[in-house]
């Protein structure tokens, strides 16, 4: 009989009674304390003395923090499909990917109707619950542009909007016992959850086979559809000798061939009994859990892996990559193209991508893990942060993405230190919220959802930039995923070498998880937004260029110009940041950037560090390719004002941007850091136009400049290495590349070289 190789869960089914409006919700919280992965509620809307399931539900996504949750089985005849669709998704969002969904096509008809429900036969509530199930899926396909239309004979949608999607890819299990209904499981569901109470020892192979069948039929594997089961009736202190009476070691016999003979790998326990479900989840579930691995080892049946995946899903992937040889460790979070989860992961939030495999550790081992999968396919491989990805590295097409999103924590070490460690994962709006309870801030670029992982190692320019440095000047240690799979520290102490190269030319080396940097005091800052008409586009750049150069180093000012209407050809945007709450000094310093040009608009606020930077949450999907351009100047003079404006009178300029660094970052020596530019006063950006890129690029070179940005270059040439790290610089990152990525595995962005005539010695061996 089949074993269908899931994971085995182990949950509670519990009584939705309002005696006690409390009592289910302590037995919820009591499943999650106790180790159980799911709870489950009845859910009877007319039953009198119970609570209503949907609101418990939400009640209990509140109380808990890590258990999923589900109905056991929702009224579908209650409860219309499209506002269900948008209530499961919504609180899945807000309880973090928590929520199940169970469906039954109704029972107990006269109450449905006195409910004001409609009666319907039995074909006919199959029929519902099997068009319920398309109008659900529609709503949740919330990347699909068009509006969702089903024509159903029991439930319409004409032109419904869509979404929101889930946070993950919520499964529908159906409570089914019939031959018709437990076609529909085999033909669109993701479960089949009967009770064992109303099953006759046939019913569990009877019901697989029927399953399997109309799965087959659908073109679909079997093993993509769950079993589970409701353990109803059972008692741990019974001695009748009967089916799941008595101690915990009689259930695990018992259920064991449940699992490996029927396929089932969910068991719910039906009870209100504390200290049954106790038993239940620290005694049954883990013994259950090791005899099934066991069994599973020695006689090779079933998959550790998981269900199989949709044969859609399976055309979809690429060349190059073994995805049967996944480790496990990876497998549940990775996300293949034909994933519900794909598109939110394919692109970056400025480049569109379709990588074949998205692979998301939560920790430096499965990081590990990844690189090594990583390194055995014939595909590219990119490392993503926060996925903002203005240089287009962060994604690619048909190869592997490994990003550590997942890796976020914020968490201060030490508070008179001002030491805080960051994941590389995080983005820095949610950083800047985490510190400003404890007064603390890291100059962090000048966009809440940019990622920690690339701006801490390869600059950083931020809104605090010339008072306190770029981010990457107060970075004191990491943890890093080396090329060969080791997990080391990097600081001044450990692999400093690696430490000096990983603060400014980091993507180059290893796969950073997590910083650990100083702080420093921050409470309100003053802002301010100033916009001008911009049309005497060099005049307006050069003044505004001895402006910053003159501020005190608490000023850090930042520049945006974009094409305007006819009577405004060109709009310029000022975001002036005061690091500290001295509103008059900051007023006498901020003040003066009114005169360059006229001013359209102006506005200026104390405010939180926090609340400027802070995160937005935009969706990744990517926007129109674009071509950015960077460098780095000591002065907006007369050459470099008269290159922008013509750019911007040619309608080759998108968008024209300056960051001020100088300041507090140039009091750092060139060799102290990867980043070597110390002397530069100005850092500039330049989108342009993508179909008139060589004509753009021409006048760019007028510039002159030999220092670039990297993370604002998405079209490097081969001048771009050289600009990036002086020659004394790259040749140190030349040899500590050969000690440390040798194979160069670690070159999809903006690769440096490793030096050929690196001792042997020192060349760390690569895991195969």
């Amino acid at each position: 009989m089949p074993d269908y190789g899931h994971d085995l869960r182990f949950g509670s089914f519990i009584t939705p009674q309002n005696r006690r409006p409390e009592a289910p919700v302590d037995l919820a919280r009591l499943s999650e304390q106790a180790g159980l992965d799911l709870v489950t509620f009845q859910d009877h809307p007319y039953q009198h003395g119970f609570l209503d399931t949907w609101t418990l539900l939400s009640w209990v996504a509140a109380r808990t923090e890590r258990v999923h949750l589900a109905g056991n089985v929702l009224n579908l005849p209650l409860r219309p499909p499209a506002v269900l669709a948008r209530s499961v998704a919504s609180l899945d969002l807000l309880s973090g990917g928590r929520i199940e969904l169970g469906l039954g096509a109704g029972a107990f008809w006269d109450a449905i109707e006195a409910m004001g429900g409609r009666r319907l036969t039995p074909a006919q509530s199959v029929e519902a619950l099997s068009e319920a199930i398309d109008v659900i899926r529609g709503v949740w396909d919330a990347d699909e542009r068009r509006v969702l239309r089903v024509d159903g004979d029991h439930y319409s949608v004409h032109g419904a909007k869509r979404g929101p999607a889930p946070a993950h890819e919520v499964p529908i299990w159906l409570g089914a016992y019939k031959p018709r209904m437990l076609r529909l499981v085999g033909a669109k569901a993701d479960g089949w959850l009967p009770s064992l109470g109303y099953l006759q020892p046939e019913d569990l192979p009877t019901g697989n086979k029927i399953i399997d069948e109309a799965a087959a039929e659908a073109g679909r594997d079997p093993r993509e559809i769950r079993r589970l089961l409701n353990l109803t009736g059972a008692d741990f202190r019974g001695s009748g000798g009967g089916l799941l009476q008595g101690p915990a070691a009689t259930w695990v016999e018992q259920l064991l061939p449940f699992a490996l003979q029927e396929g089932v790998s969910t068991f719910i326990l039906g009870s209100d009994d504390p200290e049954a479900i106790q038993i239940f989840a620290q005694e049954v579930a883990p013994a259950l859990r090791e005899a099934v691995a066991a069994e599973r080892s020695s006689i090779g049946s079933g998959s550790a892996t998981g269900p199989a995946r949709p044969a859609r899903a399976l055309a979809l992937r690429r060349t190059g990559i073994d995805y049967d040889a996944l480790p496990g460790s990876l497998a549940a979070e990775a996300v293949e193209p034909g994933d519900r989860a794909y598109e939110s992961v394919r692109s970056s939030y400025v480049w569109s991508g379709s990588p074949g495999l998205v692979l998301r550790p939560s920790t430096p081992s499965q990081v590990a893990d990844a690189l090594a999968f990583a390194r055995r396919q014939d595909v590219p491989m990119s490392v993503r942060s926060g996925g903002h990805g203005i240089s287009g590295r962060s994604t690619n097409d048909g190869g592997i993405v490994v990003d550590v999103r997942a890796m976020n924590a914020v968490e201060v070490l030490h508070r008179e230190r001002r030491l805080v460690r960051v994941g590389a994962g995080a983005r820095w709006g949610e950083v800047a919220e985490a510190l400003a309870p404890h007064g603390l801030a890291i100059s962090s670029g000048d966009y809440g959802d940019v990622g920690v992982g690339g701006l801490a190692t390869a600059g950083g320019q931020g809104f605090l930039g010339r008072f306190y440095g770029l981010t990457i000047d107060h970075v004191v240690g990491a943890e890093v995923v080396l090329a060969d799979g080791r997990i080391v520290r990097a600081d001044a102490g450990q692999h400093p070498d690696l430490f000096w190269a990983l603060r400014g030319a980091g993507g180059n080396m290893g796969i950073a998880t997590s910083f650990d940097i100083e702080a420093m005091e921050v409470g309100d800052v003053v802002f301010a937004a100033l916009l001008h008409d911009a049309s005497d586009t060099a005049a307006f750049l050069q003044a505004w260029g001895r402006l910053v150069e003159d501020s005190p180093r608490r000023l850090t000012a930042f520049l945006s110009m974009f094409p305007g209407q006819a009577a405004n050809p060109v709009l310029a945007q000022s975001l002036i940041v005061w690091a500290g709450d001295d509103t008059g000094a900051a007023v006498a310093a901020i003040e003066p950037f009114l005169e360059p040009a006229p001013v359209l608009q102006q506005q200026a606020q104390l405010a939180p560090y926090a609340a400027i930077v802070a995160p937005h949450h935009n969706r990744h999907h990517g926007q129109a390719r674009l071509r950015s351009r960077s460098a780095l100047v000591d002065h907006l003079d007369g050459t470099t004002s008269a290159v922008v404006a013509d750019l911007f009178a040619a309608g080759d300029a998108g968008m024209f941007q300056v960051r001020s660094v100088g300041g507090a970052v140039n009091d750092v020596a060139p060799d102290a850091t990867a980043y070597a530019h110390r002397t530069q006063n100005f850092s500039l950006t330049a989108v342009v136009n993508e179909s008139r890129h060589a004509r753009a690029d021409q006048a760019w070179e007028r510039l002159g400049v030999d220092a670039v940005y990297l993370s604002f270059e998405s079209h490097p040439d081969d001048g771009s290495l050289a600009k990036a790290f002086p020659p004394p610089t790259l040749r140190r990152l030349r040899q500590i590349k050969a000690a440390y990525d040798p194979h160069n595995v670690f070159r999809h962005n903006f690769p440096i070289p490793p030096a050929t005539d690196q001792p042997a010695s020192k060349t760390p061996p690569v895991a195969s």
